[in-house]
């Protein structure tokens, strides 16, 4: 007998629902919004396109580094001679910039002193005379125990070269 109560109960919910049951005041709202006239949507914005500054001073010394010493500078001169050659394989510590590289330590292998240099990216790389290492054509002309010195070619600013002593320094941490 429960069997026949339960499709009768089923109908009775499905008829309660289909009452009005309150709604009146919300289909009124509905119809009054739609009697209300459509609005527009603003047209989208213009922008003007994003025009890239151009940095023309890359090639200069930074202002962040130190400062050239007199006698560095009185070896520094325009020739006609001074070229970076172009059509030589570039070195892995070329594409970091020299201000970046730090020297760490030294190694002495089969009577060749190599200076351990950091290339503030979490590598360490060993160089020695001949090597090249910076953006503007560091070659490495001289390597100490506490020293390496290094020749850049950067450009003068009038078209031609120019030869600037750099160097990497050993770098001594503080125990304390």
């Amino acid at each position: 007998m429960n069997r026949h109560w339960i499709p009768l109960l089923g109908l009775m919910a499905l008829a309660g629902c289909s009452l009005d049951g309150g709604h009146s005041d919300l289909r009124q709202k509905m119809t009054q919004i739609k009697q209300k006239p459509k609005g527009q949507i603003e047209p989208i914005p213009t922008f003007t396109p994003y025009s890239p500054y151009v940095y023309s001073a890359a090639a200069e010394r930074s202002p962040f580094s130190r400062p050239m010493l007199e006698s560095d500078q009185r070896l520094v001169g325009r020739r006609l001679d001074v070229a970076p050659d172009t059509d030589r394989q570039r070195e892995l510590l070329e594409q970091f910039n020299f201000d970046a590289l730090t020297m760490v330590g030294t190694l002495s292998r089969g009577g060749q002193l190599w200076a351990l240099i950091d290339d503030g990216d979490g590598g360490i790389h060993r160089i020695t005379v001949g090597n090249y290492v910076g953006k503007n054509h560091g070659k490495v002309v001289n390597a100490s125990q506490s020293q390496v010195d290094v020749l850049e070619i950067v450009p003068d600013g009038t078209g031609g070269w120019l030869e600037r002593p750099r160097a990497l320094t050993l770098e001594e941490k503080d125990n304390n």
